[in-house]
């Protein structure tokens, strides 16, 4: 028998999608504000923001470094 549209495979794909793009946006917020709290100025806290959101595994694996500076 065929099953037509997504099926229950295609259902939990789309849920896990949707789940690491919520995880994606709270590391973002959390970097943000991490770098606002370490008294980094705002240009800075937008930068990190940016390179996080563009380049999740990258920017944050820099952040985590250079936040410590």
């Amino acid at each position: 028998m065929q099953m037509e549209g997504f099926g229950l495979f295609g259902l939990g794909l789309l849920f896990f999608g949707f789940l690491l793009f919520v995880v994606h946006i709270m590391v973002c917020v959390w970097a943000f504000k991490d770098a606002r709290r370490r008294g980094r100025s705002p240009e800075f806290a937008l930068l990190v923001l940016l390179a996080i959101l563009f380049f999740p595994i990258l920017g944050l694996i820099v952040y985590v470094l250079i936040r410590e500076m």
